[in-house]
């Protein structure tokens, strides 16, 4: 199955990086969302992308100027008929990307593979509202998407051989490390990952130590990059409220419950580094 266009749905921080390693393949991409704003912020990370990976050396300026002349944005749906396999990288919400996916099945020929980005919702069912269910999969990417090496790969109930195939060898050649998963609620990495930033921030709540502190601890004591309320600012408390939603939701099981303080945050607008402000205040 031989993919020569992809088409990325959502200029967003997710979908500008998966246009950026998708046309880094030498491929033709399309970049795709609702507004011109928004394909042009997408445009203008990815030329930051590259540019900082021209200054540090690790890419000559001609290549990163071909990469960027293989990116065509594009406000409208219609130029996504001419793509192979098309990833979607909008909000995590189920009913937008189930209509989203309705959309996209009767536009793209019957051969067009359709993927998600999404880092918990049910493959199968997105894939049952596109109607190409055996064309339909998960492709899950980390953030951020050039430079982190993981793609988890998450086939439905239905997802054929040959399209599970045929994204897995297209994630080796971005210079990814495909991990095929199959379809539960928050697949590997985020059933593992948001009960740990979950309960941070019940330790927090609950007084045990401040946020820096809690941060330090798995840093220093469990050698993580990063801090887990550091890191939840940094994907989105938002995004972080959502995946332990569908993960509560999924499993009937009261150790997903998402944590109070969590909820308090997302309805103050405190989101985050999107936001300025989160558990940390970002200038």
């Amino acid at each position: 199955m031989a993919i020569k266009t992809i088409g990325v749905v959502g200029a967003g921080q997710m979908g500008a990086g998966i246009a950026q390693v998708a046309a880094a393949t030498g491929r033709d991409v399309i970049l795709q969302d609702i507004a011109p704003e928004f394909v042009e912020r997408g445009m203008a990370t990815i030329r930051g992308s590259l540019d900082r990976f021209v200054a540090k050396g690790k890419l000559p300026a001609d290549e990163a100027e071909s990469i960027r002349a293989r990116i065509t944005p594009s406000v409208e749906q219609a130029p996504l008929a001419k793509a192979d396999l098309i990833v979607e990288a909008i909000v995590e919400n189920q009913k937008i990307k189930q209509e989203l996916f309705a959309e996209l099945g009767q536009l793209c020929p019957p051969g067009t593979i359709l993927a998600s980005n999404t880092s918990s919702i049910s493959i199968t069912e997105l894939g049952k509202a596109s109607g190409r269910p055996a064309q339909f999969i998960g492709m899950h990417f980390m953030n951020p998407v050039p430079l982190m090496e993981l793609v988890e790969v998450i086939r439905g109930r239905e997802t054929s051989d040959a399209a599970c195939e045929a994204v897995m060898e297209l994630a080796r050649e971005m210079g990814k490390t495909p991990v095929e998963a199959n379809d539960f609620p928050g697949f590997v990495a985020n059933r593992i990952l948001m009960p740990m930033l979950n309960e941070a921030c019940y330790a927090l709540m609950e007084g045990v130590a401040e946020a820096e502190a809690i941060d330090t601890v798995m840093k220093l004591g469990m050698n993580h990059p990063m801090g887990p309320l550091a890191l939840a600012d940094y994907i989105g408390l938002d995004t972080c409220l959502s995946i332990m939603e569908v993960l509560h939701r999924g499993f009937e099981n009261e150790k997903y419950l998402p944590c109070p303080l969590l909820h308090e945050k997302v309805a103050a607008g405190h989101l985050g580094r999107k936001s300025g402000r989160g558990f940390y205040e970002y200038s």
